[in-house]
């Protein structure tokens, strides 16, 4: 009986533990997705973000992943928009500009993203209708000057630089009237002559320049070590980056390549680009403009940071970044993009 008895108990205890497994399997299977993991990736419809224009266009980010993932593309036309479905857990990685991802990095407690690699250099300028009588920076005062959005990249820059030069916007009792209006807005009111200049990014710095009568007073560049700020850098939710480095390399990898790729197939790469902004618009830029707006402009996978870290410190002091100056010494993750240069003896960026 004490036989039967123990034999009784030992298959009781395998059963419970078969069952136990049996259970803790199917929870197991329930929490793993089936199938290759969804990157929702964001780019929006302009060649400051030829890469991934491009790489939507070609499915080259698709062909690199294989079937280990499915590639979700989303078009934002702003950065705000991009950053509001990450914050809502709809994104993944947003090919994007630099105040946007400040925000979104201080408003988080610099838990949401992180920049991990460059993409765009340049293409902002300061334009003013030629028929206008400004000749220097003092000539804003009493006339109106437009940027794309209430603290944008462009926006930052060009209040920086009115209080750089003396002068202040109408609401802070200054003389100058700043008006955050969209790109296509500023070309209205520039061919009706009702707006004295605009601080924006390509291709409306063409546009205003070759459809609304307009010349630089200002290129951006000038006020950046060697020409160089950043534009556009690609970001990622540190979530989906602590969950899958691996497929954040093989985006960054190919990333990379295309840069490269573009520099070596300029006019094969433009045809491309222009063909899926009027894929995803309706309406492709006219050549003379994409040529002249693209003149303005310098891909790379350098993420510029030290033009970042002065922005950041300009939003503040306007005061679009709260009351405690932003820490921003978390916000890059470049470590993937080293490994990946270094793989192609690239020299790293620091």
């Amino acid at each position: 009986m004490r036989s039967i008895h123990r034999i009784s108990v030992a298959a009781a205890l395998l059963a419970s533990v078969a069952l136990a497994g049996s259970c803790g399997g199917a929870a197991e299977r329930q929490k793993r997705p089936e199938g290759p993991v969804v990157i929702r990736a964001g780019h929006f419809p302009n060649i400051t973000h030829a890469q991934g224009v491009l790489g939507h266009a070609t499915g080259s980010f698709q062909k690199a992943l294989g079937d280990r993932a499915r590639v979700d593309w989303k078009i934002f036309n702003a950065g705000p928009s991009a950053i509001e479905a990450l914050f809502a857990g709809e994104l993944d990685l947003s090919y994007i500009g630099p105040n946007p991802a400040i925000n979104a990095y201080v408003k988080s407690g610099g838990t949401a993203i992180r920049i991990v690699c460059g993409a765009c250099s340049g293409g902002a300028a300061l334009v003013v209708r030629k028929d206008s009588p400004i000749a220097r920076p003092r000539d804003f005062e009493g006339r109106s000057l437009a940027t794309p959005q209430l603290g944008n990249t462009q926006d930052v820059a060009a209040r920086a630089w009115l209080l750089e030069n003396g002068m202040d916007w109408l609401e802070r009792g200054g003389k100058v009237r700043v008006q955050p209006l969209a790109n296509p807005d500023q070309l209205t009111l520039f061919l009706k002559k009702e707006l004295d200049g605009a601080w924006t990014v390509e291709p409306w710095v063409t546009r205003l320049i070759l459809e609304g009568g307009g010349k630089v007073f200002l290129e951006e560049a000038s006020r950046w070590p060697e020409g160089r700020f950043v534009t556009t850098h690609l970001i990622v939710s540190t979530k989906f980056l602590e969950e899958h480095p691996d497929l954040v390399r093989t985006w960054i990898e190919e990333h990379v390549r295309l840069t490269d790729w573009i520099g070596a197939n300029r006019d094969e790469a433009l045809r491309t680009v222009n063909q899926e902004i009027k894929r995803e618009t309706g309406k492709a830029l006219p050549e003379e403009i994409l040529e002249a707006a693209f003149a303005r402009l310098e891909l790379t996978d350098d993420p510029i940071r030290a033009s970042l870290m002065k922005s950041a410190a300009d939003a503040y002091a306007l005061g679009f970044l709260g009351r405690e100056e932003p820490r921003l010494s978390g916000i890059y993750d470049l470590s993937i993009l080293n490994s990946v240069r270094q793989a192609a003896g690239k020299p790293p960026i620091r």
